[in-house]
């Protein structure tokens, strides 16, 4: 192979791909020789909180990160005949990864990416490789003052004030403060990421599709237990990587992985809900790390 043919594979790509009659656009990385890493992002980013990661992992794995329905650069279709929950995110993702002839893959998720991510993995556990988790709760204990909150509104039926609240969460500076909430290091935080999230939001429907996925989030918590068990059952080889000071999912959730999963690496990081942001030379390294040991492993 040319060295600039090597180089080449290095480059971030920007694809989109048919799933049905929607597009959904995604960034990609790396040779797909490579063992694949597919990067599921949270609320309120898009793959755009992957970009720096991508670029720090190519030249070892192939990565591949999704925007879904209604984010980032991936199609917006009416909420009027789109179903904008998460068991529906759940089946697009999965399309995705066979249109894309995915299997024997890392599943890296964040916030969002754990309760569409567990949908796949419980239903379709043959395509886990490992799994990798970034403040992604799926424990009851692991639910912050954010959530609480959150969750106090809706039980006293104050509407309106969940609606002020969900509001202010995308706004400029409601998303702001989910990036620097907690950090250790906010100089480190660069603004394109909440002023790139920001831009999504203003677009025509965004708002209106955010509002009717968190309506859905409730969803999520009677699944816990399904993908607690799955953790318990097939005991698939874990790291996590946590922002301990995340006021949405403190590191209490990343912990209680441990009484399902013994042997999951847990790295608690003085950091927030986007440790990417902060941390992401480290991360990046652990992931090498962990990735390497696995190889290890199953070429004995």
């Amino acid at each position: 192979m040319k060295t600039t043919e090597i180089n080449d594979v290095f480059y971030v790509r920007y694809k989109k791909v048919a799933i049905g009659s929607i597009e959904i656009f995604y960034r990609e990385a790396g040779d797909p020789k490579k063992p694949s890493i597919l990067l599921l992002h949270g609320f309120p980013s898009s793959s755009h909180m992957f970009r720096n990661l991508i670029e720090q992992l190519s030249s070892d794995y192939f990565l591949i990160a999704p925007d879904y329905p209604g984010f980032g650069y991936s199609s917006c279709p009416d909420p009027a005949g789109f179903d904008y929950s998460f068991d529906h995110l759940a089946d697009i993702m999965e399309q995705f990864i066979d249109t894309l002839k995915l299997h024997d893959i890392t599943f890296y998720m964040q916030d969002y990416g754990g309760p569409v991510g567990f949908r796949i993995i419980t239903k379709r556990p043959e395509l886990v490789s490992s799994i990798i988790i970034q403040n992604a709760n799926v424990f009851l204990e692991g639910l912050g003052p954010h959530v609480q909150k959150i969750a106090a509104l809706t039980d006293a039926q104050d509407f309106a004030g969940l609606d002020a609240a969900i509001e202010h969460m995308m706004t400029l500076d409601g998303i702001k403060e989910q990036y620097v909430s907690g950090t250790l290091h906010p100089d480190r935080i660069s603004p394109d990421s909440y002023y790139m999230d920001h831009l999504f939001f203003e677009e025509p429907g965004k708002k209106a599709i955010q509002k009717i996925l968190f309506a859905n989030y409730g969803s999520n918590f009677p699944k816990y237990p399904q993908w607690q068990s799955y953790l318990r059952e097939h005991q698939p080889p874990m790291l996590i990587t946590w922002g301990k000071n995340d006021n949405i999912f403190p590191g209490s959730g990343a912990l209680a992985y441990k009484k399902e999963l013994p042997d999951a690496e847990v790295h608690l990081f003085d950091g927030g809900h986007f440790l990417l942001e902060e941390y992401g030379i480290q991360v990046a390294q652990l992931i090498r790390s962990f990735l390497n040991r696995q190889d290890m492993l199953y070429s004995k």
